[in-house]
């Protein structure tokens, strides 16, 4: 019988991994059983990045507005957890490109993978086409069309590939904020705005 997948956020000692975008992982799951066969824990499980029960998970989100500063041992596991075929979704829920959130992560991707290993995305990248099309690359976010931050829309999500496979995936789009709501008002929506985290789960199980 298939492992359930369980949606793992991840608990760093720096930042507020823990204040954001609380209904989030519940409205994926919705979406993951409304349109695919995928067996699913119903509820996400927080997971501290330094244990190493991270290593029990395919997928791992981590997000926040602040400071991301991995103490010796979460740089460990991440590193580790990555190059053994895990996958982490990270969102800054401040979406811009220059805020502290992102200055800090992309510091301890370079620190962890070296400099230029965090690269754009091609719009023709499998994540685009998993399970829904999306031709034009990531769909935007109603936070950079009418929100704070840099007012910008951002055309590209950034990435980390270890043998010719995303393994992290880095948005300053504020997903984690767009889908921050109940999954019953999804039928008010002319679009189900949750299709693209369909297609990185998906991605995060398949690749």
């Amino acid at each position: 019988m298939p492992v359930p997948f369980t949606f793992v956020r991840l608990q760093y000692r720096s930042g507020d991994w823990d204040g954001v975008d609380e209904r989030m992982p519940a409205n994926l799951l919705h979406s993951l059983i409304q349109y695919t066969t995928v067996p699913v824990n119903q509820k996400e499980k927080a997971v501290a990045l330094d244990s190493p029960d991270i290593f029990n998970y395919p997928f791992c989100y981590l997000s926040g507005h602040r400071l991301v500063q991995f103490s010796a041992q979460e740089k460990k596991n991440f590193i580790q957890y990555v190059r053994n075929g895990g996958f982490v979704f990270v969102d800054d829920c401040n979406h811009d490109i220059d805020g502290l959130f992102a200055r800090s992560f992309e510091e301890q991707m370079r620190q962890c993978f070296g400099a230029g290993a965090l690269k754009k995305i091609a719009k023709n990248h499998p994540i685009y086409s998993q399970f829904f099309k999306f031709p034009e690359g990531p769909p935007p976010t109603s936070f950079e069309l009418n929100g704070w931050g840099d007012d910008l829309v951002h055309d590209y999500l950034k990435g980390i590939e270890i043998d010719g496979k995303l393994r992290v995936l880095y948005s300053n789009k504020d997903y984690g904020c767009e889908w921050d709501y109940d999954f019953r008002n999804k039928r008010f929506l002319a679009e189900d705005n949750t299709k693209f985290g369909v297609n990185i789960l998906l991605y995060a199980l398949t690749a």
